[in-house]
């Protein structure tokens, strides 16, 4: 009886989005607990995911995003999608059925306990706004392969941060300053502008 007992084949399919150099690789089952996300811009930064680690491995690659059940893949401008996209769809498929996990998620609550650490205490007003951008935005840059994160709030400007297939995305200007800002300032008076901070 034990022996009918398989786990579920992986599948993974691809995903366009705006940014032409990001493709995202959806799986079939989650690879990350719900609001949890990754972005991993080296090698370097990928200490506690040895999938991305593997995938840089790839000439081509320049970011690794993870985030419930899909990898975002950064390519550099040189290369088509069509010459590469098979490769790496096979590549995290082979790594998944292996059994390994997508993120080393001991390190990752270790280094998530660090971080929260020496973080400064936040204010109502930006409790407001992780509200806002959690409800209304952050939906949408997911289903784009991406994420967004509050940064700070200082004189009328919210920073944040553009993890994924939004980082460097050509659109993700007009996305910020036409979307993001006039919600926040319809919303929030106070608030005058919004900006990434690593656009």
């Amino acid at each position: 009886m034990e022996d009918e007992v398989k786990s579920a084949p992986v599948n993974i399919y691809l995903e366009s989005n705006p940014n032409p150099n990001t493709l995202k690789f959806v799986a079939n089952f989650f690879l990350l607990p719900e609001g949890m996300n990754f972005d991993y811009p080296t090698i370097d930064a990928a200490t506690n995911s040895p999938l991305a680690q593997e995938l840089f491995t790839f000439p081509f690659v320049k970011g690794v995003f993870i985030m419930s059940n899909f990898v975002t893949v950064t390519k550099d401008a040189e290369t088509e999608w069509v010459e590469v996209q098979n490769g790496i769809r096979d590549h995290i498929k082979a790594y998944l059925e292996s059994g390994q996990t997508a993120v080393d998620m001991s390190i990752a609550y270790e280094q998530a306990q660090e971080k929260a650490a020496t973080a400064l205490p936040s204010s109502d007003m930006d409790e407001n706004i992780k509200g806002i951008l959690d409800e209304y935005i952050r939906p949408a840059v997911e289903q784009d392969g991406g994420a967004i994160s509050f940064h700070s709030f200082e004189e009328g400007t919210v920073k944040v941060i553009l993890q994924g297939s939004c980082s460097g995305c050509p659109s993700s200007t007009l996305t910020l300053k036409a979307g993001i800002e006039n919600l926040l300032k319809r919303m929030i008076p106070e608030v005058k502008a919004v900006e990434a901070i690593n656009g």
